[in-house]
């Protein structure tokens, strides 16, 4: 009987001390000085490009370069001008106005007006703000680059062509006076 008294007793201490946990120790008491977060963010450097606050959210602008590339002109203009409602900055006003320009001067748009385009980029040159500009507005600059200068070249040409017709009248009319004087009759 002594076994198994003996594995009786093993049994109930043994039962005994797995049903009750241990008691926990209070957690420590650490100030927020005390806890330190490693974040795994890149350092920071002195000629760090990061974007600013005052960046322009493109949004409308990029939705408008899209609908002029598929055709919509009115569309793409009204877009042109939610971005510069919505973008307060100098170089979204510009940006918008540069870009409604550029829809001037496309024959098939609705808005087509050669004058106003020359006046348009003439403005926008005297105002061109400083700063990073979308990709297809610069594009686009350069495009009404290209049709000022084309449009100068045509003036020139209309021009010189004018003269050069004025002078060709000039020419058979003195002819025709020199055969009447030669001839001594009229031409008919």
């Amino acid at each position: 009987m002594p076994k198994k008294l003996i594995t009786l007793a093993l049994t109930a201490a043994l039962a005994a001390c797995a049903g009750a946990p241990p008691e926990p120790a209070p957690p420590e008491q650490r100030s927020p000085e005390d806890v330190k977060l490693t974040l795994n963010l890149p350092e920071e450097s002195d000629n760090c490009v990061c974007q600013t606050a005052a960046e322009n959210d493109r949004t409308f602008l990029e939705r408008g370069m899209e609908t002029l590339a598929d055709g919509d002109y009115i569309e793409a203009v009204q877009y042109f001008q939610r971005y510069q409602r919505l973008e307060q900055l100098p170089m979204a006003q510009w940006e918008g106005d540069l870009a409604i320009a550029y829809v001037s001067m496309l024959p098939s748009s609705p808005f087509y007006d050669v004058d106003a385009a020359l006046r348009a980029y003439t403005d926008l040159q005297s105002r061109e703000p400083d700063g990073h500009k979308h990709h297809s507005i610069v594009l686009m600059q350069q495009a009404l680059e290209s049709f000022v200068l084309m449009e100068r070249h045509i003036w020139d040409l209309e021009s010189r062509a004018g003269m050069l017709q004025e002078d060709l009248d000039k020419r058979e009319q003195a002819l025709k006076r020199l055969r009447e004087l030669t001839l001594g009759q009229p031409e008919d």
